[in-house]
């Protein structure tokens, strides 16, 4: 992208919102972490956090460090970022240095997938197809958001793709797989919710002690595996 595409935005006075896109889509979103290894690679000083969305990064900075510089301290980061970016080369494919292949061990079905059998007839598909389709495609963890460590995926066969339930469930299990819209998620903990729920892992994707918190982060690539009740079992007992 060129430089003048990019939309700077003040979010509050110590964070801004960088607009690349206003689409859900792979080749948008694959220039969102690409922008973020740019101005990681930049190595600016001051800056606390950098947080990739479907279409847009949002930076987290030092308000003192980068206020009195004859400006505001929005105008200055920006200037800063502006001149980082002009001298760093746009490169939105991913390389094996920054991308993790993750698997996640999924019971499809059951008492917390009580939603393959609804899916399966939306789609018109049996449930054993519904779940070949979805084991098999590669997905990226666009970004993580709603809750901590909840991951949203891109990379859902068309087919499978329906939109959210009507009623949300008040209470869905930490661990459900889930549906909902052109994306599949999972629940990291007990969490209201209106996606489709087609299986459960036994993984566990938030643990606020553990370091880093998030089993999964953006930009990393997932594959789902179905996996058997015995194998549920004994996985989830088990650390992360």
């Amino acid at each position: 992208m060129e430089l003048s595409e990019y939309q700077f935005e003040a979010l509050n006075e110590s964070m801004l919102l960088i607009r690349v896109g206003s689409t859900i889509e792979a080749a948008c979103n694959a220039r969102v972490h690409a922008l973020a290894r740019r101005i990681e690679a930049a190595g600016l000083p001051g800056l606390i956090e950098l947080v990739p969305a479907y279409a847009s990064l949002g930076l987290r900075y030092d308000l003192v460090h980068w206020s009195g510089q004859g400006s505001s301290a929005f105008d200055a980061i920006v200037r800063a970022l502006q001149a980082a970016l002009c001298t760093s080369q746009e490169d939105s494919a991913p390389t094996a240095a920054h991308t993790r292949l993750i698997e996640i061990p999924v019971r499809y079905g059951g008492a917390q997938g009580m939603d393959l059998e609804s899916v399966a007839v939306s789609c018109g598909m049996s449930p054993d197809a519904v779940i070949g389709c979805h084991s098999g495609a590669l997905y990226s963890v666009a970004m993580l958001g709603f809750a901590p460590g909840f991951p949203y995926l891109i990379g859902l066969d068309p087919r499978l793709q329906l939109a959210r339930r009507a009623d949300p469930r008040q209470s869905v299990a930490a661990g459900s797989v889930a549906i909902g819209g052109a994306q599949t998620g999972i629940y990291p903990r007990v969490l209201p919710g209106g996606w489709h729920l087609i299986g459960t892992t036994p993984l566990r994707l938030f643990e606020p002690d553990a370091r880093p918190p998030c089993l999964l982060a953006p930009g990393d690539q997932v594959r789902f595996r179905p996996i058997g009740e015995a194998e549920f079992n004994a996985m989830a007992g088990s650390p992360r």
